[in-house]
């Protein structure tokens, strides 16, 4: 396993409904902006991926998967509708480039997160075992 960071961090982009109050060429503007500030991320590289995410899908849950329901629902403001996954210098920059986002004026938010370089329950997992036999 590599002992070099990576620095990944994923953007979430929340809330699907913030569109709806502007006019069709106001939405052009803005979907523009949303394009150009994608393709600047490019070009600098700090932008590994990123794809909107459609309005449906299922929910998942109870033991064995036993539950599952139609979701996510689209009126809802913590639906997320897209990602970008960003390779860059630590939270601070990230957190950055979130700021420049066209579409947080219109009500939309923004989620920052760092990516693990492995799954935070295993690691501590492994600590708790390695604790327990020293």
């Amino acid at each position: 396993m590599s002992t070099e960071k990576k620095n990944e961090f994923l953007l979430l982009f929340r809330g699907t409904q913030w569109h709806k109050s502007l006019s069709p060429e106001e939405l052009q503007k803005v979907m523009g902006q949303f394009m150009g500030w994608f393709e600047k991320l490019n070009q600098q590289g700090k932008l590994k991926t990123g794809q909107p995410l459609e309005r449906e899908g299922k929910l998942v849950s109870g033991k064995n998967g036993r539950t599952v329901a139609d979701g996510p629902f689209a009126e809802s403001k913590e639906a997320i509708g897209g990602y970008f996954l960003l390779q860059v210098a630590d939270m601070d920059e990230a957190v950055a480039i979130a700021k420049q986002c066209p579409v947080l004026e219109y009500g939309s938010v923004v989620e920052v997160r760092p990516v693990a370089e492995e799954c935070p329950l295993m690691k501590q997992l492994q600590e708790q075992l390695a604790h327990a036999n020293a």
